[in-house]
């Protein structure tokens, strides 16, 4: 049987130390609320490393990731904190087994004041579109 993972690392600037703090509280209740669901979110982790300054925001997968759960995250961030700009993360789908289509990934790119998506890419299904004659701009 594979295992079917999230990879993701990405920082966000919250301003401040006094937000990144805050920000943990807000992740802690993110977090509460994941668990509570069925099935539970596979969420993403959080700390503030010293390497990153005291106002980014280290978030990143803990075997497997959930994308989902991390755009709400940031899009609470961006409000609580009132951030503005544009904010992305990269992720990747990957397997514990050589496994056909069994591997991907894509990007997120979002402002931070609206909360609406700039742009995005997900390679699933798109090496089988083309192959097939399909846009390879798709």
């Amino acid at each position: 049987m594979a295992d079917y993972f999230t990879h993701f690392s990405c920082l966000l600037n919250v301003g401040t130390p006094d937000n990144a703090a805050h920000a943990l509280d807000l992740y802690n209740r993110l977090s509460e609320d994941g668990a509570s669901e069925d099935p539970p979110s596979n969420g993403f982790l959080l700390s503030i490393q010293p390497e990153h300054g005291g106002t980014q925001l280290w978030m990143r997968d803990d075997v497997t990731g959930d994308p989902e759960r991390l755009t709400q995250f940031v899009k609470l961030c961006a409000t609580e904190f009132r951030l503005t700009g544009r904010w992305g993360f990269q992720y990747a789908n990957t397997c514990s087994k050589a496994r056909i289509n069994a591997f991907g990934g894509g990007a997120h790119v979002m402002d931070l004041a609206t909360g609406e998506t700039i742009a995005w890419t997900y390679t699933d299904g798109w090496l089988a579109e083309v192959l097939d004659g399909g846009d390879s701009n798709a």
